[in-house]
């Protein structure tokens, strides 16, 4: 390769100085040094980079336009030095964190400006699960840490969980649906003979999960919170909510709730990693969300948002 960093760092210095004096002085080294490496560029390359005419140093157009893109390589060049020292130093070149469907991505964000004021280089990578699908994140290693986990802990070797609250579930139906009007508890074979609607489940390896579902009962489909609360307040299907998503609709009539015998209504949420593999951005990561009373918080957050 004909261009070499040093190079390009002698063309900065005389484009912001003037001169090659100027320059050679700004990076202590001799004038005759500079002169050597642009004419020998400009042999190698065939190109003209100064004219050669006055007493300071002005580029040509072939000129600017290396000193300008050979500017970008070396701020490119600098950032990968810093990101290389700050990973020796333990900060990750990369994180994923796992975000339950349960967690609004709204509570998040302020973590997320703070995290970036810490100026560390490591590139965040942010993605939705549901029920399973958070486990079998961290099983398939599709994230590092993973926040809202909930049911059963599934046995992966030294995983790490942080119990962060317990959210409560409710069975609902439109005030329309055949359910509403029946006496209470319903059972949950008079549950499985109406339609249910269900988040998908984005296991990989897993077994995929499902909260109050029957064998053989008919299931819409849907691929987030928000799209099965609509789906259920529209009277398409009947179906368990967390009870901070229904509070606001069972309040203003579009909901009902019902009591079923059987139904799990709590259910334990965790923050989950591997153990042996915290960097600093995923010990900085747990410390913002190691908290017990996290699920309550969200719970407050969702309630207030109606």
């Amino acid at each position: 390769m004909k261009i070499s960093f040093e190079v390009l760092q002698v063309l900065d210095a005389i484009d912001r100085t003037g001169t090659f004096a100027s320059a050679a002085e700004s990076l202590y080294r001799v004038p005759s040094s500079l002169t050597y490496l642009v004419q020998k560029l400009e042999s190698d390359l065939e190109v003209t980079l100064f004219e050669r005419s006055g007493r300071r140093a002005k580029l040509t157009q072939a000129g600017r336009v290396l000193v300008e893109d050979g500017r970008r390589l070396l701020q490119a060049a600098e950032a990968l030095e810093s990101k290389v020292q700050r990973v020796q130093q333990g900060w990750e070149a990369q994180l994923r964190i796992g975000i339950d469907e349960i967690i609004p991505f709204d509570m998040l964000w302020e973590h997320v400006g703070q995290f970036y004021d810490l100026h560390m280089s490591t590139r965040l990578q942010l993605s939705r699960e549901v029920l399973g699908g958070s486990w079998d994140a961290l099983v398939t290693r599709r994230v590092d840490l993973i926040v809202g986990a909930s049911g059963d802990i599934p046995n992966i070797a030294n995983l790490v969980t942080r119990p962060i609250g317990t959210l409560k579930h409710v069975f609902v139906v439109d005030p329309r649906h055949p359910l509403a009007s029946m006496p209470e508890p319903l059972s949950l074979e008079t549950v499985a003979m109406h339609r249910a609607v269900a988040i998908g489940d984005t296991s990989r390896e897993l077994a995929p999960r499902s909260i109050g579902l029957t064998d053989g009962q008919d299931v819409l489909t849907v691929p987030t919170l928000e799209i099965k609360l609509a789906a259920q307040i529209r009277g398409l299907a009947s179906g368990t909510l967390p009870e901070c998503v229904a509070s606001g609709p069972i309040r203003r009539g579009e909901l009902v709730e019902k009591k079923v015998s059987g139904i799990r209504e709590h259910t334990q949420c965790y923050l989950a990693w591997r153990e042996g593999e915290t960097g600093k951005a995923m010990q900085w990561w747990i410390e913002q969300l190691d908290r017990p009373d996290l699920i309550d918080l969200i719970v407050q957050h969702r309630r207030a948002r109606g």
